[in-house]
Formats: C-alpha cells, structure tokens, sequence
C-alpha cells in the first residue's frame, strides 16, 4: 500500500476532471450496472500513468463523443476495487495502468499497459477518442 499523501496528486489528476474513485468490490459492482458507456481507468504510481496514461484519459475526454460514466481504481491502494475492476477487464491479464471501456457492462475496449508504456498521451487520447466515437 502506498502512503495517502503519495497517491493524493495522483487520484486528482482524475478525480479533477470527472472521474469517481471506486474504493470497494460494492463500489465497482455498482459501477458496472450503469446504463450507457463507462471508461475504468486502473491508474497506478508508474512513471508511463503519470506521462502517458492519465494524459492520454484527460485529453480523451476533448473528443465530441465521450463515456457516460468515468471511473478510476488505484492499483496498490484500492486492492480489492482493483481486483474486482480487473475481473471485468477478463479475459485481459491485470495491468497497471490500463484503460476498459464498457457498453451496457459489456467490455468494449481494452488498453493494456503494454498499449500505453512508451506511447505519448495523444496516441493513447486518438485511441480512446476512436472508441467513444465507435462505442459512445
């Protein structure tokens, strides 16, 4: 588990632009139940969440076309919202970070970490915007 005042920066760089943490398997499961569209976004401590993913999810969300529902588990903080996240990210292998995007529960869209490590954050916006404008 990582120190509160540590991951603190790190959950408003999401929660800042709409996304709701989720903190338990309750809160995941009810998440999931949501009508429409929901992007899950596993954020974690790792440099490529700080340079790529949660950039990428910020500018994602300039696209005409975006999720209903935005939320966000902490991997090494969150432990069990983060398992039950990543069951409905199966049959993808846990990654951290990783992106899910979901129509009506059903998962739509997967990146993996090995989708964003490297990858600069309008790689990762482009595709994500592809799959609201798809899926949204």
């Amino acid at each position: 588990m990582y120190p509160a005042e540590l991951v603190k920066p790190m959950r408003e760089d999401l929660t800042s632009i709409g996304f709701e943490e989720l903190h338990s398997v309750e809160d995941v499961d009810a998440a999931m139940k949501k009508e429409g569209t929901t992007l899950v976004v596993v954020n974690s401590v790792c440099g490529c969440a700080a340079a790529n993913a949660r950039p990428g999810a910020r500018l994602s969300l300039q696209n005409a076309k975006k999720p209903d529902n935005l939320y966000t588990v902490f991997a090494g903080v969150d432990k069990e919202a983060t398992t039950q996240a990543r069951d409905y990210m199966l049959p993808f292998p846990p990654s951290s970070p990783s992106m899910a995007l979901y129509k009506n529960g059903e998962l739509v869209h997967m990146l993996e970490r090995h989708h964003i490590e490297g990858r600069p954050a309008e790689m990762i916006a482009e595709n994500l915007m592809a799959a609201y404008n798809d899926f949204c």
